[in-house]
């Protein structure tokens, strides 16, 4: 009788959780409010938090936040003075992406004296890094000060990822230094914020300082250490690291991420055939898992075209095809900026009607800027114009400043300056602070001799608007 009533009380729940889901589509608020009150007379509300979780989103999405005063009175009804009930809601917001409400939740807590756990304060945290302001994260790492959980190895984790995702690196660099029992997850989220800022130099010698900590490298320290020997074009290094790997990761075959990077490593030096050896003897050996296979196969076909190899980008293209590897959006991106640096026009056409016919691709803002790129490249420039025309319409929103950057700098070989100096325009409307615009639209200028033009655009886009142009260096690493 007790599985009976079990059943029953399973099925219940899953048919009021999918009613619910089906409110959010159709903004039913009536119906919203009578489910409320049949949860709240039954009392099936203070079972379980999914309802309250799936009663919050519900009422976030079908009502104004001026009227959200329903969230304030749920969370009342919550008869808890642990953290545990509310944890369960703001890992289950996270999940489904409503940060807002998850920071919510915790301020409902801080406000009635819920008192917080490690757990509450990296969930919080999670949901800071996901919105655009970091201002509630600083606010969680003084609370977490207060009430002595930064000595926490986990907190001190979220925090220095929260950091290094809004790029405030020396923040994440010092609570790396306050941690006092370090550990490799600590480590690899500022090798993460070291990352994404490209300094390479600082991400090896945090992996040098590895054995002073008294740990051990994974995974992903070793993809880190292969991205900075990347960003620096350090073979040598990079070497060291592939030997490193092949004595201590066990079964590396297995690890396409890893061996990706790898490739891309050798790739980024030049050593092309070191990387189609890395790709040919590791990487054919995993083909049965397809979906993570694309991976390794675009980190392929990517080394392939930064290097000119460009009938070999064709040839992988079309073995992935054969071996069944469903293409991604990356390997189209390759195989069309392959067939604009070769000229192939109708095959780039074809590429790129094929994504949405074959493989129900929507093609993106980068791919648009191929196709116009291997138009320019044909001579055909009004065809580009009469394409990026279309995708300025606001209601498509499709055009961005790299498609009007490849016509503006065919029309400047070509010498068109009419039609340079409406892509130009339309470059600019996107955004006005773009220096590499200005740069473009002075040298056809200049290709005329329109010396009054030169100076009307540096006196009014690069002085009043006080716009830079940035300096370029290269970096080659030599070896004696």
């Amino acid at each position: 009788m007790s599985n009976v009533n079990f059943s029953k009380s399973a099925q219940i729940f899953d048919s009021t959780i999918q009613f619910l889901q089906q409110c959010h589509l159709t903004k039913n608020h009536a119906a919203i409010k009578k489910v409320h009150g049949y949860l709240v007379t039954t009392g099936m509300l203070f079972v379980s938090h999914d309802f309250d979780s799936e009663l919050i989103a519900t009422y976030t999405k079908c009502f104004p936040r001026s009227k959200l005063q329903t969230l304030t009175n749920l969370f009342k009804c919550i008869n808890s003075a642990t953290p545990l009930y509310f944890n369960a809601i703001i890992s289950d917001f996270c999940q489904k992406g409503l940060p807002f409400l998850a920071l919510r939740t915790l301020s409902f807590m801080h406000t009635n004296g819920v008192p917080f756990d490690s757990y509450t304060l990296c969930s919080s945290l999670t949901a800071s890094s996901k919105t655009k302001d970091i201002t509630f994260g600083k606010q969680i790492h003084a609370v977490g000060g207060k009430s002595g959980w930064l000595s926490s190895v986990f907190v001190g984790s979220a925090l220095i990822d929260l950091y290094a995702k809004f790029s405030h690196v020396k923040d994440a660099v010092l609570m790396f230094d306050e941690i006092p029992h370090k550990n490799t997850v600590c480590l690899n989220a500022l090798l993460a914020g070291y990352g994404e800022a490209g300094l390479w130099v600082q991400e090896l010698e945090l992996i040098r300082k590895m054995p002073m900590l008294e740990l051990k490298c994974d995974h992903f320290t070793l993809s880190a250490a292969l991205r900075a020997c990347t960003g620096l074009s350090a073979i040598e290094m990079g070497r060291q690291v592939h030997s490193y790997l092949l004595r201590a990761v066990h079964n590396v075959e297995s690890d396409v991420f890893l061996l990706s990077a790898l490739v891309e490593m050798y790739g980024k030096c030049g050593l092309v055939k070191k990387a189609w050896q890395v790709f040919k003897l590791t990487g054919m050996q995993i083909r049965g898992e397809k979906s993570k296979d694309i991976v390794l196969w675009t980190s392929m076909l990517g080394v392939y075209s930064r290097n000119g190899y460009y009938k070999e980008v064709f040839a992988l293209y079309n073995e992935m095809l054969a071996k069944g590897i469903r293409i991604d959006r990356i390997a189209f991106l390759i195989v069309l900026s392959a067939c604009s640096r070769t000229g192939q026009l109708q095959d780039g056409i074809k590429y790129f009607e094929s994504m949405s016919n074959d493989f129900e691709i929507d093609p993106g803002p980068e791919h648009y800027s191929c196709l116009v790129d291997l138009l320019c490249r044909a001579g055909e420039l009004q065809k580009a114009w009469e394409l990026l025309s279309e995708k300025h319409d606001k209601r498509m929103g499709k055009s961005s400043i790299s498609m009007w950057g490849a016509l503006l700098s065919a029309c400047v070989d070509q010498g068109n300056i009419e039609l340079g100096k409406l892509a130009a325009e339309r470059a600019l409307e996107l955004d006005p602070q773009t220096v590499g615009v200005c740069v473009m639209l002075s040298n056809l200028y200049a290709r005329f001799g329109m010396w009054d033009e030169i100076g009307k655009l540096r006196r009014v886009l690069i002085r009043e608007r006080g716009l830079k142009k940035d300096v370029g260096y290269s970096w080659v690493l030599v070896t004696c």
